[in-house]
């Protein structure tokens, strides 16, 4: 807001509405304005869940392109190829990836409950910085 601006016209507002509180810093070069809102202008909404046909596409998408070609999705096919019992092997690869994203899915519920979702983001980025750090180490030892 320019300061040789107009004033504002707060004539079609309530007295409760318009109550304006300033502060200035010490060094008075930044003010700050709070305004007062009444209760009953205030709406307080729940934050919407996503619909269970979202979330389920977005892991579905996610682990899908994170599973092509990588080790487990390998091992699947080599152990195919050579037990010549492709269903078998099948069934054996989808009860193990189940049973690793049940445990991925039950840990996380564990740790949500308990700690802070802040908490888990830096205690994730950090891992995953440890992580990227010891392969960076090992491509340079190599």
């Amino acid at each position: 807001m320019k300061l040789d601006s107009a004033p504002l016209n707060l004539s079609h507002l309530s007295e409760a509405e318009s109550q304006l509180e300033v502060k200035q810093d010490k060094d008075y070069r930044s003010v700050t304005a709070l305004v007062e809102i009444p209760p009953s202008l205030v709406v307080n909404e729940p934050p919407k869940p996503q619909k269970a046909m979202v979330i389920f596409t977005t892991t579905f998408v996610t682990i899908f392109l994170a599973e092509i070609g990588d080790k487990t999705q390998l091992s699947t096919l080599l152990i195919s190829a050579e037990s010549q019992s492709p269903w078998v092997v099948f069934l054996g690869s989808a009860s193990a990836l189940v049973m690793t994203s049940l445990l991925g899915v039950l840990l996380g519920s564990w740790m949500a409950s308990r700690l802070s979702p802040k908490t888990i983001e830096k205690a994730s980025g950090i891992m995953l910085l440890f992580i990227s750090i010891m392969l960076f180490w090992d491509l340079l030892i190599q």
